[in-house]
């Protein structure tokens, strides 16, 4: 028998940055975020000879260890090590994990936090270990955040645990989910109308995000400023959607980009700045990056007689739309028979699997 699970990713919208420490503790935060059809995805199939074998399509690697072996950070697949350290999954008689994302790391849609989900889906279906929402995010939020001393916020671990749209408040001793009854019409049109662009470029999340930090720990005031502009946003945000107001939203948008451009200085670059000119040149409304910023996913709002010349100008600019549609539910686990093949994943180095983008 065989443990799957799949954790979503997201987009976010406004409040990025008022979830990540110490400005919630300070002032609190919020944010406006959805998962969207693309995936963190695990498989994990148990041994019984004392073996443990980790392997990942999207770095094409196979590290091999026993029950006994120290699985200390080195670089490779520390997420994958910290999530088994954390549970002590090592005490069993061993098992095989497979792993894949839809999005590279550095992509802006959260796709580290959701593997890390993904992967206590995982372990809590392996130990049988009963966990809310709010246990498995908490969880993969400590263990990216304290047990690897990542920098980053809260809201990806939720986004992927919950699932569907949500508005997120952090505060310091607590986090409130709360999800948005959104009217399908006004989801359909927002799949209509928004625009998902690869920029061609990752980037290093954590080195913008202390830099942020350093701003906001300086009370340097553009950052300050910034940041409560952020948390308004989200708000307004939330409001025009559940209003139906969508060019509104769309103008928001832009207003959040405006306001996540000074939170620091590493978060633009000239070919996002190209990009995003050209853009609304071509008749989107507002767009902002998805993630910490400096590459990634830019998200676009267009009317959607604009939304394919808004494409076509950004492919000629290297740029790759992405097709999506939001997910409404969060980490799903289930158990799937064992298929007999001739030849198993871990008898040979794993195959490289195109990114999709």
């Amino acid at each position: 028998m065989k443990i799957r699970a799949k954790a979503p990713l997201r987009i976010s919208f406004a409040g990025g940055g008022t979830d990540v420490p110490p400005y919630p503790e300070r002032n609190g935060g919020c944010v406006l975020n959805a998962t969207i059809d693309s995936f963190a995805w695990g498989s994990l199939c148990p041994r019984q000879d004392g073996r443990i074998r980790l392997a990942s399509a999207d770095f094409n690697l196979l590290l091999d260890y026993t029950t006994q072996s120290e699985m200390r950070p080195d670089g490779q697949l520390d997420l994958v090590k910290a999530v088994i350290n954390r549970f002590g999954a090592k005490d069993s008689a061993g098992f095989e994990i497979f792993l894949h994302s839809d999005a590279p790391p550095g992509s802006g849609l959260g796709s580290s936090s959701a593997l890390i989900v993904a992967l206590v889906g995982l372990i809590k279906e392996f130990q049988n270990i009963r966990m809310t929402p709010y246990d498995v995010a908490e969880s993969a939020y400590r263990i990216e955040r304290h047990d690897l001393a990542i920098q980053g916020g809260l809201q990806d671990q939720y986004a992927a645990s919950f699932g569907g749209f949500n508005f997120m408040e952090f505060y310091g001793d607590r986090v409130v989910i709360n999800p948005l009854r959104v009217n399908p019409d006004v989801l359909n049109e927002l799949e209509h109308n928004l625009l998902l662009c690869y920029t061609g470029q990752t980037r290093r999340s954590d080195r913008i995000i202390e830099d942020q930090t350093q701003r906001l720990e300086s009370g340097n005031a553009e950052t300050v400023d910034a940041l409560a502009q952020q948390k308004q946003l989200a708000v307004d945000m939330k409001s025009a959607l559940m209003r139906h107001k969508l060019d509104d939203f769309g103008g928001l948008l832009h207003s959040a980009w405006e306001a996540k451009r000074h939170m620091s200085a590493k978060i633009s670059n000239p070919l996002i700045e190209e990009m995003y000119a050209e853009a609304r040149k071509n008749g989107a409304l507002g767009g902002k990056i998805t993630g910490a910023g400096g590459g990634g996913f830019i998200l676009f709002y267009c009317q959607f007689e604009n939304k394919l010349r808004v494409a076509e100008a950004l492919t000629k600019m290297g740029a790759i739309p992405k097709e999506f549609a939001f997910e409404g539910l969060g980490l799903q686990t289930w158990r799937a028979q064992e298929i007999v093949t001739t030849v198993g994943i871990f008898d040979s180095a794993p195959a490289v699997y195109p990114r999709a983008v």
